[in-house]
């Protein structure tokens, strides 16, 4: 399996010749600016507002949180996903279409779907991520908090491949952190690696294509390398790319193969 991630805008994939997705996972900003840190201890020295305020205090996570642009975001990535099967493959309105997750706020979620539509993406499905912890604690005083995530499934014409092994998919989905131990904190906005890896076993099969335009901390890229899918992404921060390719996409597969027995290699 081909794992790739590029220091470089997801606008410039031609220059890759990579092939066109079976999935495109999207993760686009939510457009907090400078209030990224605003509900998070991170906002105070050691998490406590006794210590005054970090460096964090009033920073944005990430300079695309000022610059987003939605329309021109959805013209690439429907071009990086490929077109749909003109014939059913047997399994009835379901097939092997291809589709795009995107996760957003759910004040996005109408913008989303108006871009979405615009650029061929008739239908979508909202999914729910639910968490059984919040990062806002500084608001647990004066406010109800936020401990859900959300996403749209967005598809052309046709049902996006879906494997269950015949078992009902809920439109909701546990939100539970990774554990450091096995994959590094990298991203401010880094999606855990086990759901990421749910979703994709349920809308690709092992040798498909998935491809992450904001790869951030390589999770999708990291996910996709556990489950034998070939993953490409794009990440413009330097630093992120750095940290991800050294830390993130490090990982090994511990299984056995010839290589480990060079005096038995199959000619």
């Amino acid at each position: 399996m081909k794992t790739e991630l590029y220091n470089d805008n997801f606008q410039n994939f031609k220059r890759y010749g990579i092939p066109k997705a079976q999935l495109v996972i999207a993760d686009i900003p939510y457009n907090i600016g400078n209030n990224f840190y605003g509900s998070n201890p991170m906002w105070y020295k050691g998490g406590d507002n006794k210590n005054g305020e970090s460096n964090l205090a009033g920073k944005a996570a990430f300079n695309t949180d000022f610059n987003f642009n939605i329309a021109e975001y959805f013209h690439f990535c429907n071009r990086l996903l490929k077109k749909e099967p003109k014939k059913s493959n047997g399994r009835g309105k379901s097939s092997d279409a291809p589709c795009m997750i995107v996760f957003c706020s759910f004040e996005q979620m109408p913008m989303v779907i108006k871009y979405a539509e615009k650029y061929g993406f008739k239908h979508n499905i909202p999914l729910i991520f639910c968490k059984n912890y919040s990062p806002q604690v500084l608001k647990a005083n004066m406010r109800i908090c936020g401990a859900t995530e959300y996403a749209l499934v967005l598809y052309r014409e046709k049902l996006p491949k879906f494997r269950n092994n015949g078992k009902m998919i809920f439109n909701w989905f546990e939100w539970k952190r990774d554990s450091t131990k096995n994959y590094p904190k990298i991203h401010p906005a880094q999606k855990p690696v086990t759901l990421l890896k749910r979703l994709i076993e349920i809308f690709t099969d092992e040798g498909d294509v998935v491809i992450d335009p904001c790869a951030g901390s390589g999770t999708t890229l990291r996910a996709c390398m556990e489950l034998n899918r070939n993953s490409y992404g794009f990440e413009i921060s330097k630093e992120f790319y750095r940290r991800a390719k050294d830390e993130m996409l490090s990982y090994v597969d511990d299984q056995i193969g010839f290589e480990s027995f060079p005096g038995v290699m199959p000619k």
